[in-house]
């Protein structure tokens, strides 16, 4: 199946000399959640602006559902919705007005029914005439998602679409998401709140300065670099490791009280462990409890983000 959304070879330098974009290239597959995820300046929303036509690309292509974002603009900004991080919108306005202009910025006829589908869905109908000025901000995001399914996209930007949200509303876009997915819509979500790319995401891209480090299946990148670990709280403290279980590479806690083994989830290291037990009890080591603990996805991007710091100093110093 052809992807909806194909980047090929993009960079983006300002005027100023600063490089936002350096050699992007991704592919984002129809009908799919795809959480973006980066620190601040990483380059995530020049990204989204390039594909929205917002910003200018200094080099590169991006390609819409088969349309070329430059040479077939407006076939392809039509494809896309954007929910942006800022609260912009008229203040004074209706949210029916609000709602119903922006479906027709893109040449589509007026459709209430669908407006009206839209603000049910977003818990706005009740709110249809009042003016923006007079909504919470929480009102207001779900506005802003509203004005970008106004005109049916097939490819919708989250960007940061929770940020400064409260639990219930955060609750109710992940909902919104999924009925979107189910609907064919595919969803290109970037979040400072790892659980939501846990939750909902298909796959996971990072971005660090401007470069994808990694495009990985969600299961696939927890499995392949989530660790797991097993501690055992000792019945007496150790002084230290001792050299008969060196080749486990155990860390004793600061007070001895408690060994940690670190390990993946794989066949032969799971009969690594029932050794470890019986090495334990053949060394005299008595444990009281044990518990086994899974690195989450936040665990694996603060990995990835510092080792590819970590390379680029080595790199430069060099």
């Amino acid at each position: 199946m052809q992807p909806i959304l194909t980047i090929t070879h993009l960079s983006k330098t300002y005027a100023t000399g600063f490089t936002a974009l350096k050699d992007v290239n991704l592919e984002v597959r129809r009908g799919e959640i795809f959480a973006l995820l980066g620190p601040n300046g990483a380059g995530k929303t020049t990204l989204i602006g390039i594909v929205c036509g917002i910003v200018n690309a200094t080099s590169g292509s991006v390609v819409v559902d088969g349309h070329d974002n430059v040479r077939d603009f407006r076939r392809a900004r039509a494809m896309i919705g954007l929910v942006p991080q800022e609260l912009t919108t008229n203040a004074f306005e209706t949210v029916w007005a609000t709602v119903s202009f922006s479906r027709g910025l893109f040449g589509k006829p007026a459709n209430p029914a669908h407006i009206e589908k839209v603000l049910r869905a977003l818990s706005l109908w009740d709110k249809k005439d009042s003016r923006i000025i007079t909504l919470s901000g929480g009102m207001k995001r779900r506005v802003l998602i509203a004005k970008a399914l106004a005109h049916e996209p097939s490819l919708l930007f989250l960007d940061e679409p929770t940020a400064g949200v409260d639990v219930e509303l955060r609750r109710d876009m992940w909902e919104l998401v999924r009925t979107l997915k189910a609907s064919g819509v595919t969803i290109i979500l970037t979040t400072h709140y790892i659980d939501e790319a846990e939750e909902m995401a298909d796959r996971i891209g990072v971005i660090n300065r401007g470069e994808i480090i990694l495009v990985e299946e969600k299961t696939q990148l927890l499995r392949k670099l989530g660790k797991k670990q097993l501690t055992l709280q000792l019945d007496a403290p150790l002084a230290a490791v001792p050299a008969p279980l060196a080749g486990y590479a155990l860390e004793l806690s600061a007070d001895g009280s408690s060994l940690t083994y670190t390990y993946d989830d794989t066949r032969s290291e799971r009969a690594g462990i029932v050794r470890l037990l019986k090495d334990l009890e053949d060394a005299r080591i008595r444990f009281k409890d044990l518990q086994t603990t899974q690195s989450s996805l936040e665990d694996i991007f603060v990995d990835l983000v510092r080792d590819k710091a970590a390379a680029r100093t080595e790199q430069e110093t060099q």
